[in-house]
């Protein structure tokens, strides 16, 4: 899976997330998360972390 800066993705924890920065394609990202509590958090994920790439 090919993800681009600003794609939105679901993760494997049923939150969502935008893609903010790539540091390694494949590897590592940095991604504004949509918390399940409503709240959002930036975080370092790893590609395991998606589950998929979602359309807007």
């Amino acid at each position: 899976m090919f993800i681009k800066e600003y794609d939105k993705v679901l993760l494997r924890t049923g939150e969502t997330a935008y893609i903010v920065e790539i540091y390694e394609q494949g590897v590592s990202y940095e991604a504004d998360i949509d918390t399940l509590d409503g709240h959002i958090k930036t975080e370092i994920i790893k590609q395991d972390d998606i589950e998929c790439i979602l359309a807007d």
